[in-house]
């Protein structure tokens, strides 16, 4: 296999592994936020949305997640001005959509995160939608779906932050897709259906897994629920992944 061969089979190879938030582009990100438990303790957040376990705290877990935060300020200092971020090469998702956080990617960053943790290069820039652009409040970083928990505690202690992901994704089949939309939907991260028997029943494609794994920080907040938090990583998670925002 030639050196072009080799480049495009670990870029494709990463870019499936890292933990993007940004889907396939089709209609059907959809999850109910009545089935979630808001609960900082509890692993299954709904058929949809799964949460790592905090961990007890070890020696040295707090000061790796303070060098984190660090590190992240530092990253997102130059991209304040959105406008920065344009022009060095992050991509919004999905930008003509209205969501409660918009995702600016960096899709090497993204790469890089398949194959180790670089707190200075996190995947995605978080910033929220002002009158006249966007202003800056987080980041996310990334970890391949098939990471297990001590890879993802080596990466952010799980004693001090959770990590989630999107599960059981159902595909609806071609010219099925209002089926994600509506008060009872049946496809998608919304969808009533949650398990592939059912999925290939109804004549869809079913992913147990649909991204990898996700975690976000806000550096700029004060304390370390807000710097951590997973009520607004979930309901931003929520929001990116209601029908009628798609």
């Amino acid at each position: 296999m030639g050196f072009r061969r080799i480049a495009i089979f670990m870029l494709a190879a990463g870019l499936c592994a890292v933990a993007q938030e940004q889907p396939q582009p089709m209609p059907d990100m959809g999850m109910d936020h009545a089935t979630m438990s808001m609960s900082h303790k509890h692993m299954d957040m709904g058929p949809h949305m799964k949460m790592t376990d905090m961990r007890p705290a070890r020696a040295g877990d707090q000061q790796k997640a303070d060098e984190i935060v660090a590190a992240a300020r530092r990253a997102l200092e130059p991209y304040r001005d959105y406008r920065k971020a344009l022009a060095d090469g992050y991509h919004i998702f999905l930008p003509n959509l209205k969501q409660k956080m918009y995702h600016f990617t960096n899709s090497w960053y993204g790469v890089e995160a398949a194959f180790h943790f670089n707190p200075d290069h996190p995947t995605s820039l978080l910033y929220e939608k002002t009158a006249d652009g966007y202003k800056l409040i987080g980041a996310m970083y990334t970890a391949p779906a098939n990471a297990t928990m001590d890879e993802l505690d080596s990466r952010v202690p799980l004693s001090i932050a959770q990590w989630h992901e999107h599960t059981n994704f159902c595909q609806a089949p071609p010219g099925e897709g209002r089926a994600y939309f509506g008060k009872n939907p049946k496809f998608g991260l919304m969808g009533s259906i949650t398990t592939k028997e059912e999925c290939e029943a109804a004549g869809g494609k079913f992913r147990p897994q649909i991204f990898g794994w996700m975690v976000h920080v806000y550096p700029y907040e004060k304390t370390q629920e807000a710097i951590w938090s997973v009520e607004r990583q979930m309901d931003h998670s929520t929001a990116q992944n209601s029908g009628h925002m798609h």
